[in-house]
């Protein structure tokens, strides 16, 4: 029988995710919850990481290997970050320490990007990276984890060559919340999404990213004068943004650099229907199991005799 190992954790900004891993790499326990770095930095990082160690059960002595914003400057230690270009090896051994825990805490720093032309920093992604190429990776590629903040990293054999945040998710609640579209899209969700409008939005801001705003407006003109439903707004909205990001995202790789796609439920779907549209080269690797890859990854170097 499989005995626990070590318990690795994904703590966001917003969320939290803790899985229990035996020695044969088997997931044995798993505890969710919404007490990201914000929650955790008034009620006690320690305390939430204790009381999801209970729900799982997890031996007094085992050691825990976190990623993500618990690291922050704002979070429970600050673990710095791995400056780029670096290899994705080198994530592995920048654990940091948390003192003062009976057990063995480590928290894996991010990347940072000191360009002054384009800083840029990943807290986080940086496991999903590792986790979803592995350290020996070869070839170029570019890595795509989309969400509110969106990731685009650019590997070549095995080594970080630069990335770009894309503030997509963001912007398409900003601008459906609070700008003039928000009336084009009132009503949008009692709709099944519209992907045609989605997929031919894509393709125009991806051919024609310096016309984003005017493709953005046509959401309200469109429906003002030519009866766009709602769905169809919202779709043009997301697709328009999605299209940007992918644009800007591979404005400087290769036309046949291949996709990595890092997500898994509706972002997944969206960005798998963008990629198609554009007739772009990809595969998927599922969110979860990317982290928890390159958590396992960690512990391994952390722990390994």
């Amino acid at each position: 029988m499989a005995k626990p190992a070590y318990v690795a954790v994904d703590w966001g900004t917003s969320s939290f995710r803790l899985w229990l891993i035996a020695d044969d790499g088997s997931v044995l326990g798993e505890s969710r919850g919404s007490e990201g770095m914000t929650v955790a930095a008034k009620t006690g990082f320690a305390e939430v990481l204790a009381a999801h160690l209970d729900k799982v059960s997890a031996p007094a002595d085992l050691p825990v290997i976190a990623c993500g914003m618990v690291g922050a400057k704002q979070g429970w230690v600050e673990a710095g970050y791995t400056d780029v270009p670096a290899s994705l090896s080198s994530i592995l051994t920048g654990a940091v320490s948390v003192p003062g825990q009976s057990r063995d805490i480590r928290i894996l720093p991010g990347l940072a990007q000191r360009d002054k032309a384009s800083p840029d920093v990943i807290r986080g992604e940086e496991t999903q990276l590792l986790g979803a190429l592995g350290a020996e990776s070869t070839g170029a590629q570019a890595v795509c984890m989309p969400g509110t903040h969106s990731k685009w990293v650019h590997v070549q054999d095995g080594e970080v060559i630069g990335f770009s945040t894309f503030m997509t998710g963001e912007l398409f609640d900003a601008i459906t919340k609070h700008t003039i579209l928000s009336h084009a899209v009132a009503g949008a969700d009692q709709s099944p999404a519209d992907n045609s409008a989605f997929k031919a939005s894509v393709t125009a801001a991806f051919r024609q990213p310096a016309m984003a705003t005017n493709l953005l407006f046509t959401a309200r003109s469109g429906q003002l004068l030519h009866g766009v439903t709602p769905a169809a707004a919202q779709a043009k909205i997301s697709g328009t943004l999605i299209g940007l990001e992918i644009a800007g995202a591979l404005s400087d790789a290769a036309n046949d650099t291949p996709i990595a796609l890092v997500a898994s439920g509706r972002l997944q779907t969206l960005y798998e229907t963008a990629f198609k549209s554009l007739s772009l080269k990809f595969t998927t690797i599922d969110a979860d199991t990317a982290v928890l890859r390159g958590l396992s990854a960690a512990a391994a170097a952390s722990w390994s005799k």
